[in-house]
C-alpha cells in the first residue's frame, strides 16, 4: 500500500541515465529558441514596445520547453503528445490580449499581441526540433514588422499617431491658429492640453493620420503667424 501512495505522489521518476539524452536535446533547442525570440525581441525593443527582448525570448524558450516537456511526459504508450502543447495557444491568447489597448478613439497593440502569438509558434517549432521552419518564420516576422512598416508609411498607407507642440507667446491666438489649420486640412482638433513655462505657452495635441497628411498639416500649421515653433513626437501609445 505504502509503495503505491509513494507512486501516486511521484507519477513521474526518470534516472539520471533517462535525463542525459533530454538534456543533450533540450540544450540545443532552448537556446536556438532564445536566439530566434531574442531576435523579434530586439525589433520590438527598438520601437520601445512593452514587450521586448526579455519577454520575447522567454516567451519562445518557455513555448519550446513546454512542446518539448509534452512528448516527454505523454510517455511511449501515449499516442497524445501533444496534450501540453495544444494548452499553449490558449495561454498566449491570454497574454496577446493583455497588450491589447483602447485609449482614446482607437485600438493600440494588435501588433505586439500578434508578435507574440507567432513568437509562440517559432518557439513550439524549436522545441520540436524544427528549426529550419523557425529559422525561416523568424525572418519572416522581422521583415513583416520593419520592412512592411516602412513601405506602408513610404506609400502613405498606414495610419499612425503624431504628438504636435505649438510654442508661442499668446496661447489664445495658438490655438485660434490650430484650429484654423485644422478645418483646411480637415482634421478635428478632439483633445489637447496646454501649460506655460515663464512667457513660453504650449499646446500639445495628438492626431492619427498618414504620412502626407501630417506632413501637410505641418506646412499648415508652421504658416500660421501665432506659432512661434513647431515639434512633432511619436505618440508612446503607438503601436
Amino acid at each position: 500500500m505504502s509503495t503505491e501512495l509513494a507512486h501516486f505522489a511521484q507519477p513521474f521518476t526518470f534516472t539520471w541515465l533517462q535525463q542525459i539524452p533530454v538534456i543533450s536535446g533540450a540544450i540545443v533547442r532552448l537556446l536556438v529558441a532564445s536566439l530566434f525570440g531574442g531576435l523579434v525581441g530586439l525589433e520590438r525593443e527598438a520601437k520601445r514596445k512593452a514587450a521586448g527582448v526579455r519577454t520575447n525570448l522567454l516567451i519562445c524558450m518557455g513555448c519550446a520547453f513546454f512542446t518539448l516537456l509534452s512528448a516527454i511526459l505523454a510517455g511511449d504508450t501515449n499516442p497524445d503528445k501533444g496534450r501540453v502543447a495544444a494548452n499553449i495557444v490558449q495561454g498566449i491568447g491570454f497574454l496577446g490580449a493583455g497588450l491589447i489597448i483602447r485609449n482614446r478613439s482607437r485600438i493600440s497593440g494588435l501588433t505586439s499581441a500578434a508578435s507574440v502569438f507567432v513568437v509562440a509558434s517559432i518557439g513550439m517549432a524549436c522545441g520540436a526540433g524544427l528549426f529550419a521552419p523557425a529559422a525561416v518564420a523568424t525572418i519572416i516576422v522581422i521583415v513583416a514588422l520593419e520592412l512592411v512598416g516602412f513601405l506602408e508609411r513610404r506609400a502613405s498607407i498606414k495610419i499612425y499617431s503624431l504628438v504636435y507642440e505649438a510654442r508661442g507667446a499668446d496661447k489664445t491666438a495658438m490655438l485660434q491658429s490650430i484650429l484654423d489649420a485644422m478645418d483646411k486640412v480637415k482634421e478635428r482638433l478632439a483633445d489637447y492640453t496646454t501649460d506655460a513655462i515663464g512667457g513660453l505657452q504650449r499646446v500639445c495635441f495628438t492626431i492619427t493620420a498618414t504620412k502626407k497628411e501630417h506632413e501637410h498639416l505641418r506646412g499648415r500649421l508652421l504658416a500660421e503667424p501665432a506659432i512661434d515653433e513647431l515639434f512633432n513626437f511619436r505618440d508612446p501609445e503607438e503601436d
